[in-house]
């Protein structure tokens, strides 16, 4: 986001809507971003509405951009009003000012539990400029973030120093470009974590649930059993999404928290949530092949009460 405004705006307006004045992850603000883009922010509409006529009434000889913000881990409900990308990127196109959109969660396509969440090909068939997004979240790469869009931008975008300053280091594109082709071959559902954790079957989670209940029940001072619970995606990017889960209950003859500190102060670390007295661990974030490390974690961390 830093160096598309930079190089797109550097000195000019950015308009934006009021209610896409986000806090991202870590505390860093999209006013403050513009602020150390050089560009100047040019805010239209209201928190909860803004029409397409709002940024055309904006738009001016100081117009550089104007900038669309994924709202990512907050919704605003009730009386709104958005308009279409497309739309605005007419608008843009129009005017001859940029469309830039800052996407966040980095989509590529549409999945089980995402329906709604915008992808990046949407974004670009829509007409934008550019388009901004995550390397890492539901791509499921390292941390690195992606500009794309059309030519004439990217060239630019480039050129401009802090191109140099701002670039991902070779180890990064080589896990970029990794985790890409996964995607590309139609293979990330079973080979990218993130992206299995989300298509896992539910009745493949019931299955390990049973399983590892039935270890667990065999340890003293512990009742276990399997529950229905919802898992988060999260990351920062599909706020409130869940999808439908199985977890593993553990009741033990203590506290619930006393067995969630042993379990996090383990080798490996378990972090699970405690819930009624439960300690629960949703098996959707858990890869199957640590479900005999997450048992013997639970074993080694259950006092011996025989």
């Amino acid at each position: 986001m830093l160096l598309v405004l930079a190089g797109l705006a550097a000195g000019r307006e950015v308009i934006i809507s009021r209610g896409e004045l986000v806090e991202i992850g870590g505390g860093f603000r999209i006013p403050d971003v513009l602020r150390q883009s050089g560009a100047t922010l040019r805010e239209v509409g209201t928190t909860n509405r803004t029409r397409i006529a709002d940024y055309a009434a904006a738009i001016g000889e100081r117009s550089a951009a104007i900038l669309r913000v994924h709202p990512s881990n907050f919704r605003i409900e009730g009386f709104t009003e958005r308009p279409e990308l497309r739309d605005v990127a007419a608008l843009g196109a129009r005017f001859d000012v940029p469309v830039v959109e800052d996407l966040g969660s980095g989509l590529l396509a549409a999945t089980p539990g995402t329906a709604g969440e915008p992808t990046v090909r949407a974004s670009i068939e829509a007409g934008v400029d550019a388009c901004t997004f995550s390397g890492d979240k539901l791509i499921g790469g390292p941390q690195a973030g992606i500009v794309a869009g059309r030519r004439a931008v990217i060239d630019r975008l480039r050129s401009h120093p802090l191109m140099r300053a701002l670039r991902v280091d070779k180890l990064t594109y080589a896990a970029l470009e990794a985790t890409l082709l996964e995607h590309a071959a139609g293979r990330a559902a079973d080979t990218v974590p993130v992206a299995r954790m989300i298509a896992t079957p539910l009745a493949d989670l019931e299955a390990r649930a049973d399983a590892l209940r039935s270890r667990l029940a065999a340890l003293p001072g512990l009742a276990v059993s399997v529950q229905a619970t919802e898992a988060a995606i999260g990351g920062g990017s599909t706020p409130g999404v869940t999808l439908p889960s199985r977890a593993v209950a553990i009741e033990p003859h203590g506290e619930a928290a006393a067995l969630a500190a042993a379990l996090r102060d383990g080798r490996p670390a378990v972090v699970g949530r405690v819930a009624d007295g439960r300690l629960v661990l949703d098996l959707r974030t858990i890869e199957p092949a640590l479900d005999d490390a997450l048992a013997e974690a639970v074993s080694r961390a259950v006092p011996d009460r025989r």
